[in-house]
């Protein structure tokens, strides 16, 4: 792979080298959100059977795991510059599986939180901020359909990976299943990220950036952060995945006690299902949407989803409420990305996106352990949820404030 052969095919040909990276950060995703992500959910639970620990402690440990990982990439943009995607890429895959298995051997809450360090760096390797970094690497015309479809692979780690986790827990104890999984993610991604991730491309606004205009990551975040129209973006996106790591990471445990354990996986799976019917759906029309009002719709309709799982208690209705809540999940990790590539100038991409990304994570990482609290304070998850809801609007509202444009990145 070299930089003369992507040139020379054009990223609307499925023989340009980039709908291969495509595939790689797909099955990247797929293990990121599913041992990362949505792995939290399962681990909460399990923990808590098994150890008997407060529910407001295991949710710590997965709030310090966001918290951590949220200050690492922030700088996943220089980290990809200095030592290139696919050593960035080999290294998340292996923090991650490392943290899996002793995610499975814990015995001591400092053990959990230790293993959650851990399974950050795994996470700032595997999950958003580095998936649309190396992606912007090889596409720009096609680079929002390019993240959505690999990014449809953290969907598919949720409808895979939860009820495989549970699944294989059942048949090898919690240490079992977790082991097999590291091992599994090791030894399918390392090699293909070895013969498949080579060097990219130079685009020509990259090459247009190394002019002296060009500011530095820095300036461009100082920047950014003075800006109305970013800061409306990142704020809401904030306050929305607060809520909705919140909620799925406690989903299993709220489901589990109304409808049993297995059919609270299934409807996690339903849920994530749901996300990539969402995004795909999405994809055929959202360049010609307002992103901003589809945002804003979305945010409304999680909304919605809950106030259902508050008040209703037959079955089918909590399943198709978690149906509803995922149909836009896919979408709040695509739509970011989307409004900074039409919104600012494509040189500060990357930085901006691994911005965006550290902003909204140091926000959601509270998240689990908010609701855990709320939960453990109220005695129930209608309090946490209803909070959730107060979110969800509030984010409504303020992504429609655009603001004037008075951030350039060169």
């Amino acid at each position: 792979m070299n930089a003369t052969g992507h040139i020379s095919v054009p990223e609307s040909s499925i023989r340009y080298d980039g709908w291969r990276i495509v595939v790689v950060c797909f099955l990247l995703a797929t293990f990121g959100w599913g041992l990362g992500f949505y792995g939290q959910s399962v681990y909460v639970a399990e923990l808590h059977r098994l150890r008997g620990w407060p529910t407001s402690l295991i949710s710590s440990g997965t709030t310090l795991f966001y918290l951590s990982g949220a200050v690492l990439v922030a700088f996943v943009a220089e980290a990809i510059k200095a030592y290139g995607p696919r050593n960035c890429l080999i290294a998340g895959t292996l923090a991650m599986a490392a943290a899996g298995v002793m995610i499975g051997q814990v015995r001591e809450p400092w053990q959990l939180y230790l293993a959650n360090v851990l399974l950050a760096f795994g996470w700032a390797g595997t999950s958003l901020g580095i998936i649309t970094n190396t992606l912007g690497l090889w596409f720009d015309r096609k680079r929002g359909m390019a993240i959505s479809l690999a990014l449809n692979g953290a969907s598919f780690g949720g409808i895979a990976g939860v009820p495989l986790l549970v699944a294989g827990i059942g048949h090898f104890g919690f240490s079992g299943a977790m082991t097999i999984a590291a091992g599994v993610m090791v030894v399918l991604m390392v090699p293909v990220i070895l013969i498949f991730v080579g060097r990219p491309p130079v685009p020509a606004h990259a090459a247009a950036a190394g002019g002296l205009d060009a500011l530095s990551p820095r300036q461009i975040r100082v920047g950014a952060l003075r800006d109305i129209g970013f800061l409306s973006v990142s704020i809401a996106f904030a306050l929305v995945l607060f809520a909705q790591v919140g909620f799925i990471v406690h989903l299993i445990a709220f489901l589990d006690s109304v409808i049993g354990r297995e059919r609270a996986a299934m409807a996690v799976a339903l849920l994530t299902a749901m996300a990539v019917v969402g995004r795909v759906l999405f994809s055929f029309v959202i360049d010609r949407m307002n992103q901003r009002l589809a945002s804003a719709l979305s945010f409304a309709s999680q909304a919605v989803a809950l106030a259902i799982l508050i008040n209703v208690r037959s079955e089918v209705a909590l399943i198709a409420a978690c149906a509803l809540f995922g149909f836009s999940v896919g979408n709040l990790i695509t739509l970011p990305a989307l409004i900074v590539q039409r919104e600012f100038d494509p040189r500060s991409f990357g930085v901006l996106i691994s911005l965006i990304t550290a902003i909204n994570q140091i926000t959601y990482s509270f998240g689990p352990g908010v609701v855990g609290l709320l939960r453990d304070v109220s005695g129930g998850y209608a309090l946490p949820f209803y909070v959730c809801i107060g979110l969800e609007l509030t984010a409504a509202a303020l992504i429609m404030v655009r603001g004037a444009r008075t951030f350039q990145s060169g």
